[in-house]
């Protein structure tokens, strides 16, 4: 009788097994926190708890899937492919922070940046969404650190109307989808346009609070604007940033619209001629 071959099995290494399944863990506690905190369905100390936990779950996959590479390599087991399916979601999670925390070596620990640190735009309806004694601009050290970390962020000049620069950039506040919690357009006896909005980082969704100020100096306009984060300490520049893009779009859009036409003056009409009596009427009576 012909004997079956006999087909050799090698086991699976615990340790791959262990890599592939805290990646993959990782992966959906990350997406749970992001959720968490683009809905507001908690408030952001348990969210940024939550994603905490990802990035622990990412660090264990990394760390099982360096020990599981040893012992498939001694021990001739299998499971590579969780072994570096559990190493490279453990590493595309941990990029973020890890490019996060490079940014905060080479920037100052601030989160309020302005165009005009001396006279700040004001928040006025936003002051009842920020925290406690986060309204008022830090001060002359942030001021400093502000003007050497990023010299580039100053007030913008336009030639052109306060009322136009303020159209355009309420605009491209709602070409970005910012949320528009006031706005003031120029008027007769306001000095000042105002325009307060919420916008939202990219990928987690945290709230920084943005205003415009627009001011009419002489034939044309200045253009002030303060970006805040609503929590924490550092912003990573994204502020700056911010200020950055939507000055430079502001004074593209203006250079780039027509110039308004004056109104032709109205030529002075002559007085309509009285049609003339009837004298036959008098002569008869």
């Amino acid at each position: 009788m012909a004997r079956r071959p006999v087909h050799s099995y090698e086991p699976t290494s615990k340790l791959a097994t262990l890599a592939g399944r805290c990646g993959l863990f990782s992966l959906a506690v990350a997406a749970l926190s992001v959720l968490i905190l683009r809905s507001g369905l908690l408030e952001i100390g348990p969210a940024l708890a939550t994603f905490g936990g990802a990035l622990a779950l990412a660090i264990l996959a990394i760390l099982f899937a360096f020990a599981s590479f040893v012992t498939i390599w001694r021990q001739g087991l299998s499971g590579l492919g969780s072994a570096l399916l559990g190493l490279m979601l453990g590493l595309l999670l941990l990029a973020c922070p890890g490019y996060l925390g490079y940014r905060a070596t080479k920037l100052p620990a601030i989160s309020d940046i302005t165009t005009d640190p001396g006279n700040p735009p004001r928040f006025d309806v936003l002051a009842h969404l920020r925290p406690r004694g986060s309204n008022d601009y830090p001060g002359a050290a942030v001021a400093q650190a502000q003007r050497a970390a990023y010299p580039d962020i100053a007030p913008l000049q336009v030639n052109a109307p306060a009322k136009v620069a303020y159209d355009i950039a309420l605009a491209l506040v709602a070409k970005r989808k910012w949320h528009v919690v006031d706005a003031r357009p120029p008027a007769v006896g306001r000095r000042e346009a105002v325009i307060e909005a919420v916008a939202r980082t990219p990928i987690m969704g945290f709230r920084d609070d943005v205003v415009i100020r627009v001011s009419a100096v002489g034939d044309g306009a200045r253009v002030d604007m303060r970006s805040a984060s609503r929590y924490g300490m550092h912003d990573f520049g994204a502020n700056a940033a911010r200020i950055r893009s939507l000055l430079d779009e502001i004074d593209e859009a203006v250079s780039s619209a027509p110039e308004p036409r004056p109104e032709p003056e109205k030529k002075p009409q002559p007085p309509k001629r009285q049609p003339a009596k009837d004298r036959s009427n008098i002569l008869n009576r």
